[in-house]
Parts: C-alpha cells; structure tokens; sequence
C-alpha cells in the first residue's frame, strides 16, 4: 500500500493523512474533461478473502445475507452481528474466482478476521487480510461507464451487479449518478488511475462518504461496534437480511424484530446546518436532550454543513431530533421503509 499511496503523491499529488487521501492538490488548475465525473481512492477501506471449500458453508451461519446467492455475477451487503444481535460490522459482499471478498472499514478488518477465525475450527476455510494486495478504486459520474468500458471487457449496468475480468472486478453501486468501485491488482490500478484521471477529477475519501451517505448507506465503525441491531440501519430495507436462509450468530434476535413487532428506530437521512463537524457516534438527543440515537455516519455536504445518517427513536422525528441543541432537517431516503 505504501507504494500505491507513493504513485498517487507524484502522479496526482495525493494529500495522505493515517493511510487516507484527504484531497489531491492541482498546482496547474488543470480542467477536467468530464467536470461530473470524480475518482476516489479507496485505501481507507478494508478487504477480507475467504477461501477454501467450506468458505460458502462456513459465512453462512455467520452473517444476515445469504451468501450462496453470490455468484460471481452479484454484490450484496451483510451484516455481521455478536449473539445478542447486535452489529459488529457491515461487509460488502461478493464472489470472485471461488474466493468470497468482504469489505469493511480498514479497522475493523483484523479484529473482524481474528474473530472469524475463532469459529472456523474444522472448517477448510482460509481468511486472509488483502486490503493491501487489491487496490480499491471509486468512479462516479454521468461518463463513468464509457470511461471504464476503455479499461475493461465488460461493464455491469444495474445496481450491486458485478463484472470479472483478468485485471479485476467492476461493481455497480447505488447512486443518482452511476457509482463503480473498481476492485484490481497494484500495477494495473496504476494504468487504471492515469487513464481516468484525465477525465475525471480526483477527490478524497470524505467526497465518497458523502455519496454513501446520500444514497442512504450506513456503516459500523469500532466506535458504533454493538450499538445496533440490523433493522435500526435499515438492512432489511437495503435487502441484507435473509430471513429464510436459517440459522446465524445473532439470528434469533433480527428475527423476532422482524415477525412479532414493529420497528421502532431507523436511520435517517438528514442535513445539519453547522460549521462543526458531527462525528460518528455522537448522541442524538429529543426535545428533553435525552439520548434516543446515535450519527452513524457523517460528511461535509456541497453546499455546506454537513449530511449525516443518524438512527433514533421514530416517535421522535416527527416532533424533532437535535444533534448538540441543532434540529436535524430529515431528508426523504433513496428506499422505502417498511414500518408495518
């Protein structure tokens, strides 16, 4: 990784800060070709592989997604939960060559590994960290696919679709415009940053945040580790649970929420008007200042202050949920919340 954050400092002039790229400076002022178009680098983000024949068998009894619906062909999100139910991390999820691929923030990954691990015993499954072996590359903007059909053979169309090829694998995110993240080896991601560079303007890892959050994508941190059970960050409604795939670690729980009761918390999408930034495990407050949610995650938006996801009671929304004294403006999600 140290390398590739070398090659993104002398070709693009890549600001690092712990292993992040916080902006890239353009001392020329150079102009973009594709003004809409931004590439991200994703160093931040962690990559767990898991393979070996029981691979498959093994993350089934572990995670809320059923994992034998990845194909090669397909992403989905999962949820990783203690037995209580609760979450220690949210993967992205996809099959590559026989190989399951997990992705997380980079420090959960090998708190995450070892405690995967702790229940393979038997199990001929193998679980290595490659988050500095797979370059992970973000593309969005209105000529994201016709820039990337130039690099690579095949371009996935439709949401969570995936494409492999010998250089590496193409998914397609949610977003208003077309989001890829593009998953490939070191010397090939090289070829891939310069040719996209030229028609797209590099950006750093928070200008990514924000579209996750915009599309209404949340996120586990150590900080918000066991803080939530699923439904609160809206996996059912982002279909990462499975509720007929059988048993998990934690499935009683997720469950009963679903079939014997209302949900009563979820996240929001909303905006707060403020110079100070919100972090993420910061208290969500009611009318009373009594804490009823948690920011789960939290970006500067383009027209200032920032966009936020943050979970809470749902009696509260209506009457007003507050981030230090400040009133969160509720955005409507990119999903339909299912509350029956």
């Amino acid at each position: 990784m140290q390398e590739w954050h070398q090659f993104l400092q002398s070709s693009s002039n890549a600001v690092i800060e712990d292993s992040k790229v916080i902006h890239f400076v353009d001392p020329t002022g150079k102009l973009h070709a594709s003004k809409d178009t931004i590439i991200c680098d994703l160093s931040h983000l962690g990559l767990l592989e898991l393979d070996g024949a029981d691979a498959f068998t093994f993350l089934q009894g572990q995670v809320t997604n059923d994992i034998k619906q990845l194909s090669g062909n397909n992403a989905h999100y999962t949820g990783y939960c203690n037995p209580k139910g609760r979450l220690l991390a949210l993967f992205l999820a996809f099959s590559h060559y026989n190989h399951i691929h997990l992705q997380m923030p980079k420090e959960l990954v090998e708190s995450i590994a070892k405690r995967l691990r702790m229940y393979v015993m038997r199990s001929k499954v193998v679980i290595t960290d490659v988050s500095e072996s797979i370059i992970k590359i973000g593309l969005c903007g209105n000529d994201a696919a016709t820039l990337l059909s130039t690099l690579f053979p095949a371009v996935p169309l439709t949401d969570y679709e995936l494409a492999n090829s010998e250089n590496g694998a193409l998914i397609k995110l949610p977003g208003k415009a077309p989001r890829y993240e593009i998953f490939t080896n070191p010397s090939y991601a090289k070829v891939v940053w310069n040719a996209l560079k030229e028609h797209a303007k590099p950006v750093g890892a928070l200008a990514w945040e924000l579209l996750e959050i915009q599309v209404g994508i949340p996120d586990v941190i150590l900080k918000t580790q066991e803080e939530f059970v699923p439904q609160m960050l809206n996996l059912d409604a982002l279909n990462a649970i499975n509720y007929k795939k059988g048993c998990y670690t934690g499935q009683e729980i997720v469950a009963r929420t679903h079939y014997l009761g209302k949900v009563k918390r979820r996240t929001q999408l909303a905006h707060l008007d403020t110079a100070a930034a919100p972090l993420v495990g910061d208290d969500i407050t009611d009318t009373n200042k009594q804490t009823i949610g948690k920011i789960v995650r939290s970006a500067q938006a383009i027209e200032g202050g920032y966009d936020v996801l943050a979970e809470s009671r749902l009696e509260n929304i209506e009457e007003g949920i507050y981030w230090n004294g400040l009133k969160l403006s509720i955005k409507p999600l990119p999903y339909p919340l299912d509350e029956a």
